[in-house]
């Protein structure tokens, strides 16, 4: 006479019971639309302490091991500075045209480092972090935004070199204009932000998407007043059309907010005109361009793992 197994009635029960439950769809939806666009930052939040960890481990890895630590979030800025300042503010005689030309450079300089942390950074963080990927869930925005995190804690550092020397050279920022500090820094980070979330995705499906992003921020130090001023780009450039082009780009708007809050000596040379309101058009441009970034990159997240 057959006995039965206790253990494979129980394990049959079971596979009964989990297969009549409804399957439970994991991370963001992708639904295109603004409900799904909080339903992902609702599963965001709720992993926010996961969030911290990780920008906490990116800022300890970056300098683990190193003796000067910290300090290295400000030698790479310093040392291109004391390059351009040398080579473009005294060979070529740029600082002639320019008041406080390296206040002017380390401005631009601090402004432009944050967006490039942001994008290239941000761009690599799902491949560099594909063993968690791959094993533990969670919203996979993280990883940009943890990229993010830890290039505003070298961004907090730069910006305090940058108020040291503005008091050394005896123009501290005590003027309205430092009220245009805000919307660049926003700029800045809304379109860092959809940068890294639409590469990183792309990124790890095609892998030398990284390496044309390093190569884009470079060349977007030279399509921005960085190194020179606007008016001479003005001065050059000439057709008014051109000009509007080239103001109007998202990142020399940051700039020049950033040139006008800190860059105290620049108050009497000529500025495009409604600087703020050119602002905050780009501002709601950049939303509508961080919305579509972020319903990409639910698209593409389904297959991170397998792709990985």
């Amino acid at each position: 006479m057959e006995m039965s197994n206790p253990y494979s009635a129980v394990a049959e029960a079971r596979f009964q019971r989990l297969s009549s439950l409804p399957l439970q769809p994991i991370g963001g939806s992708t639904t295109f639309g603004v409900a799904a666009l909080g339903r992902s930052i609702r599963d965001i939040f709720s992993h926010r302490e996961t969030l911290d960890l990780l920008i906490k481990r990116d800022i300890k890895a970056r300098y683990k091991d190193s003796a000067l630590g910290f300090l290295w979030a400000l030698i790479r800025p310093l040392i291109q500075l004391a390059i351009y300042f040398v080579v473009l503010g005294q060979f070529l005689g740029a600082a002639r045209g320019i008041p406080d030309f390296a206040i002017f450079v380390f401005t631009g300089l601090t402004a432009m480092g944050l967006f490039q942390e942001i994008a290239t950074g941000g761009t690599g963080s799902i491949l560099a972090n594909g063993g968690v990927v791959k094993k533990v869930y969670m919203p996979r925005e993280i990883f940009p935004l943890a990229s993010t995190g830890s290039a505003i804690f070298n961004f907090g550092i730069q910006m305090i070199v940058l108020i040291v020397a503005t008091i050394l050279v005896g123009k501290p920022p005590l003027h309205f204009g430092l009220v245009y500090a805000v919307p660049a820094v926003l700029l800045i980070l809304v379109y860092g932000l959809a940068f890294a979330l639409f590469f990183s995705a792309v990124n790890v499906y095609l892998r030398d998407v990284q390496y044309l992003v390093e190569v884009v921020t470079m060349l977007l130090i030279w399509l921005s007043p960085v190194l020179y001023s606007w008016q001479m780009a003005r001065d050059i450039i000439g057709n008014p059309v051109l000009i509007d082009v080239y103001t109007n780009n998202p990142l020399t708007l940051a700039i020049l907010g950033f040139q006008r809050a800190f860059w105290v000596a620049g108050d009497s040379l000529a500025a495009p005109d409604h600087l703020a309101l050119r602002m905050l058009a780009a501002f709601g441009v950049g939303l509508v361009l961080l919305f579509l970034s972020h319903r990409v990159f639910v698209r593409l997240q389904g297959n991170f793992a397998q792709e990985l």
